[in-house]
């Protein structure tokens, strides 16, 4: 079984009830606090284009250190390398959780996207 990497922050709701998710699915979590420990911009290129969407949705906008940056109206001056290395250097800006198995990538946690994403196949129909 492929372990997942989750990167999260214990403060967080969302992330919370993503582990939760997970956890009842029976996978097998490698935690990672994403504030201590975030994605070094290599990584979180790799987990932008292994997640099809664009740079822009990995920023936690409702976050205050987004706000304290002012990067709402910066943002979109910014190229991917420059995005990639604003978001490696402070975890905080990244929505989370972030969940990979190496191949595929989510972030932000929607039940129905993790069913689709991560669930084992158990239904029960």
């Amino acid at each position: 079984m492929t372990q997942l990497k989750v990167y999260h922050y214990a403060k967080c709701s969302t992330c919370r009830n993503a582990i939760k998710w997970l956890k009842n699915e029976g996978h097998e979590l490698e935690l990672i606090p994403i504030n201590e420990q975030p994605p070094a911009k290599d990584e979180v290129l790799d987990l932008i284009a292994k997640s099809g969407l664009e740079s822009k949705k990995f920023f936690n906008v409702s976050g205050e250190v987004y706000k304290t940056l002012g990067l709402k109206d910066k943002l979109a001056d910014l190229n991917e390398e420059e995005r990639a290395e604003l978001l490696a250097s402070n975890g905080m800006l990244i929505k989370r959780p972030v969940v990979t198995d190496g191949n595929k990538v989510t972030i932000g946690f929607k039940p129905e996207q993790y069913e689709q994403s991560w669930s084992k196949g158990e239904t029960d129909q």
